[in-house]
């Protein structure tokens, strides 16, 4: 076993002054029965913690370290934002320069807006279709989370065209009657849902690869069905990125299924490992965002110039490498490869690009996954603690830890 004394020691400290000893809940580690790593240092694809244990790491922040940890470049580049201020609550021209190249790499992009997090993002795009359409109503899909917005924090109700029930305490019902839940890749409940309330739809908001119930891949034609019906009907088609955008390529999901929606909200890589995301989508819908129209979004930190140094540096990086998405996709692939051969019939693996999730099968699947998760971190592979969480790979993954990785796998 590993040391874990003094993140153990943290940890009960954390306990008295947080709730559950955490910032997020699934880093409390409850449903795998361990205490998390409280983390020192990263580098590179490795990742160390306060007792000195060194982990390759496939969380990756959840997601944006696609060029590892502590990337030269975008130390550099923030470094030297921070010599000249942290924030100035102002215009920079860094902000124009992230607005420019998110719509030369994501085209749909025509006009944008920074925030400071994905749950901004979703919770801002789905405002503007709102005032942009003068509806209320928006359909989700189970197990595709968008944030902890109260009208995304739902449930499905006791009927599927009866909208939806609270998923949390603290979110009115009156709130969440708004937001219609169908299954995750069932067309057909889509368009029941279509048929009967399609005039009062404002937007569907939809993970292009589900990531946060595992990973989910769109059923063939899924995606063009929501774009059909939203275009028929006059909703919009809003594409949550925040997990996708440039982990499937430069131009995210949608590049790479060939779906343009009409809003996308982009997170996680697009702030470099600082905290930034970006909404936005068609001229004619974003103009519709205060000062220049009546839909209203504000924040003092928004386009930070920190964050936005970062997030430049990163697109930047991943633009001048024609070769990282296929080496992503190479290592991936054969970590996907390995695990398939572990598990064989008890579990489904999953992959898409550099993102990958294992799915045990069986009503112990959860006991199952705890002893795997267990498994790895005391091998030294640090994966997320949740079956429902994705598998993210860098560009700083070598292939002899790719080739550890493997082993450690395939000793289960």
């Amino acid at each position: 076993m590993i040391c874990e004394s003094q993140s153990a020691a943290l940890f009960a400290a954390a306990k008295r002054v947080m709730p559950g000893g955490v910032n997020s809940p699934v880093r409390a580690c409850s449903t795998v029965g361990r205490i998390p790593r409280f983390i020192d240092r990263a580098y590179g694809d490795r990742i160390v913690d306060v007792d000195g244990n060194e982990y390759i790491d496939y969380i990756c922040s959840w997601g944006p370290g696609i060029l590892g940890h502590a990337h030269p470049k975008v130390l550099e580049a923030v470094k030297a934002a921070c010599d000249a201020g942290l924030t100035y609550g102002a215009p920079t021209a860094r902000e124009v320069e992230m607005a420019e190249l998110i719509r030369e790499l994501v085209p749909s992009m025509k006009v944008s807006r920074m925030v400071s997090s994905g749950t901004e993002a979703v919770m801002s795009a789905v405002r503007v279709a709102r005032g942009f359409t003068g509806r209320d109503d928006i359909l989700k899909f189970e197990g595709c989370y968008h944030g902890h917005s109260d009208g995304l924090l739902v449930k499905a109700g006791s009927g599927l065209l009866t909208g939806a029930e609270p998923d949390c305490a603290g979110v009115p019902s009156d709130y969440a009657k708004h937001t219609i839940v169908v299954p995750y890749n069932d067309a057909e409940a889509v368009k029941r849902v279509f048929a009967e309330r399609g005039d009062r739809l404002a937007a569907v908001v939809v993970e292009p690869v589900a990531a946060n119930m595992g990973v989910v891949l769109p059923a063939p034609g899924f995606l063009q069905v929501l774009r059909d019906l939203t275009a028929q009907v006059g909703a919009l088609l809003i594409f949550d990125e925040v997990i996708t955008g440039f982990r499937l390529g430069l131009a995210g999901a949608q590049g790479y299924y060939g779906i343009v929606p009409d809003l996308t909200t982009l997170g996680k890589i697009v702030g470099g490992g600082m905290p930034a995301a970006v909404y936005g989508g068609r001229e004619d819908i974003m103009r519709h965002v205060a000062p220049d129209g009546k839909v209203y979004q504000a924040g003092t930190l928004s386009g930070n110039p920190i964050a936005t140094a970062a997030g430049l540096a990163t697109l930047k990086l991943l633009r001048s490498d024609p070769e990282i998405y296929a080496r992503l996709e190479k290592k991936t692939r054969r970590l996907a490869d390995t695990a398939r051969t572990v598990w064989g019939d008890r579990a489904d693996v999953v992959r898409i690009g550099s993102l990958m999730s294992i799915h045990p099968k069986g009503d112990d699947a959860q006991s199952v996954f705890a002893h795997w998760y267990s498994h790895l971190l005391d091998r030294g592979i640090y994966v997320a603690p949740s079956r429902f969480e994705a598998m993210f790979v860098s560009d700083a993954h070598t292939e002899s830890d790719i080739d550890k990785t493997c082993e450690v796998m395939s000793a289960y």
